[in-house]
């Protein structure tokens, strides 16, 4: 396996090694403790990693919350999410707990099994960045693991800059001008009668329309900015030909040569930029009788910008800056 150093070897604070585990996305990091708190040259080889591979794992961490936090304000201000499940520590407010064992199953009234198939009824229903229907998605999350199961539950993630980049050029010449809708819970398959979950999403939607090929405010990297979970139709385009067309860029966002694999253990850490990738979170262990408690931490974002200078224009249920 080749292995990229970074030039922050050379200066304080050293030591960093950063290994590529996939061609177009995804790297290893290690030489750093996150619990002692990088130095600034690790911080800035850290940063610089993340821009280059869009996510990058650590493992062997032993973070707690607060050090979590603290990690996280290293690298941008912390957003502190307006309502998070009942696993979530009540006295670190940035820190949301994914237990979905723990917590989700029963929770709209359905096991969790059948709550996850109603929402990834297709093979890209699942695939997302954080809070993606929001004016001003997350910049990048931190995600760390506290217990996972012995086998299954991995994270998967895609590069949006290299599937842009792998587009032929008409077809991205097209994709540069088109805007599209993303809305919070696009997609999901009610059950007959009355359905909790679908109480939910009408309580707290939101929708935001996004350019289809936004600017990276730090690379100047032109990403495909789609998802399966959000994104509602193409505008300007009739339903038939936006589902034609978001089939299309879905099938080149997830190919497997745009994305890495992830297997988590305890004290695992990912750290990703949002805005160049989506994820699609575990669907193998729902069905084991092991838990799988994760903590992550979301750095505020901007509000993207398209091709033209163009921002993106919330819709309903979000403003910049607010959470």
């Amino acid at each position: 396996m080749t292995t990229e150093k970074t030039t922050a070897e050379a200066g304080t604070g050293g030591g960093i090694e950063v290994r590529p585990v996939a061609g177009h996305i995804g790297a290893e990091i290690t030489g750093v403790d996150l619990a002692a708190g990088p130095d600034a040259a690790q911080v800035a080889a850290i940063r610089a990693a993340v821009l280059r591979w869009k996510v990058v794992f650590f493992r062997g961490q032993r973070l707690d919350h607060a050090g979590h936090v603290a990690l996280a304000r290293r690298f941008g201000e912390p957003v502190v999410p307006p309502r998070r499940g009942k696993a979530s520590p009540p006295d670190v407010p940035e820190i949301e707990t994914t237990a979905d064992r723990l917590e989700l199953g029963g929770r709209f009234g359905m096991p969790h099994d059948e709550w996850l198939r109603r929402r990834r009824h297709t093979l890209h229903r699942g695939w997302h960045c954080d809070h993606g229907a929001r004016v001003d998605p997350p910049a990048a999350t931190i995600l760390r693991a506290e217990t996972v199961p012995p086998y299954g539950g991995d994270t998967t993630w895609a590069n949006l800059a290299a599937a842009y980049a792998g587009l032929s050029a008409p077809l991205r010449a097209f994709v540069d001008g088109l805007r599209a809708e993303h809305r919070l819970g696009v997609g999901y398959q009610p059950r007959p009668g009355e359905d909790a979950y679908v109480r939910h999403l009408l309580d707290h939607q939101v929708a935001t329309v996004h350019p289809l090929v936004r600017v990276h405010p730090e690379t100047g990297e032109r990403v495909l900015f789609v998802n399966g979970y959000y994104v509602e139709q193409i505008a300007g385009l009739s339903r038939p030909e936006s589902q034609a067309i978001l089939d299309l860029l879905l099938d080149q966002v997830t190919r497997p040569e745009y994305t890495v694999r992830f297997r988590w253990e305890p004290g695992s850490v990912a750290f990703w930029d949002n805005r160049a990738t989506v994820h699609l979170a575990p669907s193998d262990n729902a069905h084991l009788d092991h838990p799988r408690v994760m903590h992550r931490v979301m750095l505020a974002g901007e509000v993207p910008v398209g091709v033209d200078g163009s921002p993106s224009e919330a819709l309903l249920g979000s403003e910049p800056g607010r959470w």
